[in-house]
């Protein structure tokens, strides 16, 4: 090949690559999250955010209930979902992207714990297991400590109570928010009392507390789970740049624990502490980032990488 036809075949290259950017609807230039206000979404919703943009896009995080982002995707108000939870959020899956009505782009996180769990010191007193609760009710004032109303491990904890699964039908479930519920479990292990609450990992209650998970649950939580990328139906083919990148997207518990630490503890903001675990591990975008462009077309690992 003469070096006339190189510099037109470069020339075609370079524009088709332009173009791929650039054919994105303009209503790709905006990117609507989903976040149900729990830390480690935060923190993934936030590197996302990093990274789009960084490349030109504009992010919009609303926070809305599990079952409101459902219903979200599905009438296209919600572009974006990082935390479907998995089988927590089973009855979800099953009516919107099992039947198709949202897609699935990616699993983003494997391993994961979500279940009850009491500190070390009642485990070691005897409550190792569901059917081990009722066992010691009134320690634990017959009281089940759950997060925000709507949260579908709420739901299964409501399920179990109405069916007196374990024998806890005359127990009561508490709604708040994250924050609260951690607050009343660090007020009962400063005292050394019996609490039951809802537990997962990654999370840095699980360095904050010895504490331990109950078994016998997997009925309603699973022996271990998975978190999934959903978008609205369609949306990764409307906007194939900003669907690639969130494909890529792929996280470790050891990095949210990292980053959530940081926040939870207050030594920084969750945007300074993703931007401070990014700057110690850059070679982490080289996977998020492979085949996106930035908005413009452009080089979008180095468009990012200009950011730290």
């Amino acid at each position: 090949m003469n070096k006339s036809a190189r510099v037109f075949l470069g020339g075609l290259l370079l524009a088709a690559g332009t173009f791929h950017a650039q054919a994105e609807d303009a209503s790709c230039s905006t990117v609507k999250l989903g976040d149900p206000g729990w830390s480690d979404i935060a923190v993934t919703n936030g590197i996302a955010s990093f990274l789009l943009d960084g490349l030109g896009y504009r992010v919009q995080t609303q926070i809305l209930a599990v079952p409101i982002i459902f219903a979200g995707m599905h009438k296209g108000q919600v572009d974006v979902f990082l935390g479907n939870w998995m089988p927590a959020q089973q009855s979800n899956y099953d009516k919107f992207v099992a039947t198709g009505e949202v897609d699935k782009l990616n699993e983003n996180l494997s391993g994961t714990e979500y279940t009850l769990a009491v500190p070390s010191y009642a485990y070691a007193a005897g409550v190792k297991t569901f059917a081990d609760l009722d066992k010691h009710a009134d320690q634990f004032d017959k009281t089940l400590y759950g997060i925000a109303s709507g949260a579908p491990a709420n739901e299964s904890i409501k399920q179990m109570i109405a069916a007196n699964e374990f024998g806890l039908g005359d127990w009561k479930l508490v709604e708040s928010s994250e924050q609260a519920m951690l607050v009343q479990v660090g007020r009962a292990v400063k005292r050394e009392q019996f609490v039951v609450f809802l537990g997962w990992t990654p999370h840095p209650m699980n360095v904050n507390y010895d504490m331990q998970y109950l078994k016998g649950g997997e009925k309603y939580f699973g022996a271990s789970g998975s978190v999934n990328t959903l978008a609205r139906k369609g949306y990764a083919s409307e906007c194939p740049n900003v669907g690639k990148l969130l494909s890529n997207l792929s996280f470790t518990q050891e990095m949210e624990n990292a980053i959530m630490d940081k926040v939870l503890s207050k030594q920084a903001s969750n945007a300074e502490a993703i931007k401070a675990w990014l700057q110690a591990n850059p070679a982490v975008l080289d996977g998020w980032l492979q085949g996106v462009s930035s908005r413009d077309g452009g080089n979008g690992l180095a468009a990012v990488k200009a950011r730290l």
